[in-house]
């Protein structure tokens, strides 16, 4: 599977399980460790934990594998890495701490679902 596909798998599960504000952001070019960043919010820790699962469910069921993992649904902001896309799972108020999208300002909104 394509890297750009295995992100917008992402973004379609994330989706379905509520996410909110879900970016997937194009870093070839960019960035040399990855080529998309999907970035979602969550509510809850609750819903953190449970998007967390059902990413690495679906990336299972793909033959897909999850590299590393990094944070807490507790700390509000958990990171997932799959190689070519990194998932980053955040509270809001983790997510604006953070500020990614800013960070990576350059790089190009491929998705972006509100």
């Amino acid at each position: 599977m394509e890297p750009s596909e295995v992100a917008r798998l992402i973004v379609e599960v994330a989706s379905e399980k509520l996410a909110a504000d879900i970016v997937m952001l194009d870093l070839r070019g960019l960035a040399s460790f990855t080529d998309y960043f999907v970035v979602m919010s969550a509510d809850s820790s609750r819903l953190i934990q449970a998007l967390e699962e059902d990413i690495a469910t679906t990336m299972k069921q793909s033959n897909l594998s999850i590299h590393r993992r990094e944070g807490t649904a507790a700390s509000g902001w958990v990171l997932m890495d799959c190689s070519d896309v990194i998932v980053h799972i955040f509270s809001p108020e983790e997510r604006e701490f953070f500020g990614l999208e800013k960070l990576w300002a350059r790089a190009p909104q491929v998705v972006r679902v509100l």
